[in-house]
């Protein structure tokens, strides 16, 4: 398994994402529905990533 460092700026893509914030796939968009997750940026049709300092945020704020 490839060590991933969770970088300071920059983008995650939802395949990473689950290495610092380990629910299900279901869980991640269940919890952005309901605005309880940091909204994605979707760049391309098939490309969605979320703001590493929005998800930093985040986990900082669940303690």
């Amino acid at each position: 398994m490839e060590l991933i460092k969770f970088p300071e700026t920059g983008f995650l893509r939802e395949k990473n994402l689950y290495s610092f914030v380990p629910v299900s796939r279901t869980t991640l968009w269940q919890w952005v529905r309901a605005d309880k997750f940091p909204k994605p940026i979707k760049l391309a049709a098939r490309t969605t990533v979320w703001r590493a300092e929005d998800v930093r945020k985040w986990i900082k704020q669940q303690g």
